[in-house]
């Protein structure tokens, strides 16, 4: 490429960010003036609509040719979202703290960087924030791919009455931090017991007369690992940049596709997209092949399980609730037909909330 080419590509880039500014400029414009619309018809409260984004960023998947991937545009495309919605109405967010967890990450990664995080030390003060008003949203781990089920959160959402009106899936890359210089000066690894499980057999392997010690995050691991001579953590990037900390080891995880999913809390339904996931809380009799009838439902109407969870139910020995997530809106006709039939058969039976399928 001659220097006559490589200016005029240079050209063409500079008028092509001025257009993008300028667009960007109109989109917060007209997001400012919905802002007053719903002002006027009378809409309180944050105006984020978790459909409205979904729908949104279908859209960016769909009209993509490249050569960038779907998840870099939507990315790029939700931190605009991100932004104009904090002109019309900004957003609080809670999530498992301190800074540098991986549910800060799901945060961002759903909700962009133009959001107020509230670190909170526990998931059900998550709830209760969300549940007071004193937060928009709550983000909360629900089940990772190698180590199943956040038991906590399912437990929290019995008897809660906020709603899941959103799903993050966020590939979970573990590294080992530390303030020491090499791997023989490591004592002790500090890390989410989650994490710890997802890492035994590098541990095991690289580490393996080094104590192990659970902490309530990967965050709070890196702290201690900052502050203590010979301590490492499980923890991301993120939490190395923020706690200055080295990486000694990269990607230990077990699971080259380690990823975890996290639920939007909050208090609203989320309207239909057409390409929606339900949670369901519900119990069954507790006689042989009650399971089966009370989901038998699901299969002679077409709609498809996606996950059956069991925890305790605390109310008898040996009865359970069970945590299922099908595919479809509680709104559906199909849905609302087979939801019909096993309300009138379980003995507990509640909707944990409808939302849109992660699209990025």
């Amino acid at each position: 490429m001659s220097e006559r080419e490589l200016k005029a590509a240079r050209e063409r880039i500079d008028a092509l960010d001025g257009e993008i500014q300028a667009r960007i400029s109109e989109r917060a414009q007209v997001a400012q003036e919905i802002g007053r619309i719903k002002k006027k018809l009378g809409e309180v409260g944050d105006y984020y609509r978790p459909a409205r984004e979904a729908e949104v960023l279908r859209k960016v998947v769909e009209r993509n040719s490249g050569p960038l991937s779907n998840e870099v545009l939507g990315r790029l495309i939700r931190e605009i979202m991100s932004a104009c919605l904090s002109l019309e109405s900004p957003l609080t967010v809670a999530y498992l703290g301190p800074e540098g967890t991986y549910t800060q990450a799901a945060v961002y990664k759903h909700f962009g960087h133009f959001v107020t995080a509230l670190a909170l030390a526990a998931i059900d003060e998550i709830f209760r924030e969300v549940q007071a008003g004193n937060a928009d949203y709550g983000v909360v781990p629900v089940e990772n791919s190698s180590e199943g089920v956040v038991s906590h959160t399912l437990d929290l959402l019995v008897g809660s009455p906020l709603k899941v009106s959103g799903e993050v899936a966020l590939p979970v890359h573990h590294h080992l931090l530390s303030a020491a210089v090499n791997l023989a000066a490591v004592e002790r690894v500090y890390a989410h017991a989650q994490s710890l499980a997802q890492c035994r057999k590098w541990l095991d392997g690289e580490l393996p007369n080094v104590e192990r010690t659970a902490v309530v995050s990967n965050a709070e691991g890196a702290r201690l690992a900052r502050a203590e001579k010979g301590a490492a953590a499980i923890a991301g990037k993120a939490a190395a940049e923020l706690y200055e900390l080295k990486t000694l080891a990269a990607n230990i995880e077990d699971e080259p596709d380690n990823t975890t999913r996290f639920l939007i809390i909050g208090r609203q339904n989320v309207p239909p997209t057409g390409n929606d996931m339900t949670s369901l809380l519900l119990s069954v009799h507790n006689k042989p092949g009650a399971l089966h009838d009370l989901l038998k439902p699901f299969s002679e109407a077409g709609v498809n399980l996606t996950r059956i969870e069991s925890r305790p139910s605390r109310r008898a020995k040996w009865d359970y609730n069970f945590f299922v997530d099908i595919e479809g809106h509680v709104d559906d006709a199909k849905v609302q037909t087979v939801l019909q039939r096993i309300q009138a058969e379980a003995p507990f039976f509640k909707v944990l909330g409808s939302y849109p399928r992660t699209v990025i």
